[in-house]
């Protein structure tokens, strides 16, 4: 008998132990959640957002087109690149099929080089049969402000709103699927 007391005190002291541990796990994956969707919150923004309006620019394409907020018609993909940048290089190709999909083909298409002119050539070459390209240096980015552009590479799908403003209808645009027709 004493045996078998000993046995039961231990697999209560045991089942004790496990629950204690337990609440303790479960306490921390709270605070562990709590953490990760403040930071989510506090996520830095690449570019303006879904459903903002887009600053007011002028600029000119590569090619001496005329580039302004009112000439931005219909639905366009908009992509922001720099020569310098690693991600920007493993993007372009995506961004280049992609655009290939985009129904109203390259006037529907507008990607913007950042960056020195020498450097930025062969992305200007690449961009050119599928898009309205736009070089600007750093100091000079008249389309990069209107756009908020904080971060390369950044893809965006534009439209005008009721109102005729143009605004973001897709600011994570998935580059591995075809465009889809509007």
């Amino acid at each position: 008998m004493p045996v078998l007391i000993s046995a039961v005190v231990l697999v209560g002291a045991l089942c004790s132990l496990d629950l204690i541990l337990t609440l303790g796990v479960i306490k921390r994956l709270r605070e562990h959640g709590e953490l990760l969707a403040a930071r989510a919150v506090d996520r830095p923004r690449s570019a303006i957002e879904l459903g903002e309006r887009v600053g007011e620019f002028t600029t000119h394409t590569v090619d001496g087109e005329p580039l302004s907020r009112a000439t931005m018609t219909g639905t366009t993909l908009v992509g922001f690149f720099t020569p310098t940048c690693g991600p920007c290089k493993e993007q372009l190709p995506k961004f280049l099929e992609y655009a290939r999909t985009v129904p109203g083909g390259r006037e529907r298409v507008l990607a913007a080089v950042v960056g020195d002119e020498d450097l930025a050539a062969p992305m200007v070459a690449e961009l050119r049969s599928v898009a309205k390209v736009v070089t600007q240096t750093r100091n000079e980015e008249p389309m990069g402000a209107a756009f908020e552009i904080m971060a390369f590479p950044t893809v965006l799908m534009v439209a005008p709103d009721a109102e005729g403003e143009v605004v973001v209808t897709d600011d994570a645009v998935d580059l591995s699927r075809p465009a889809l027709p509007v």
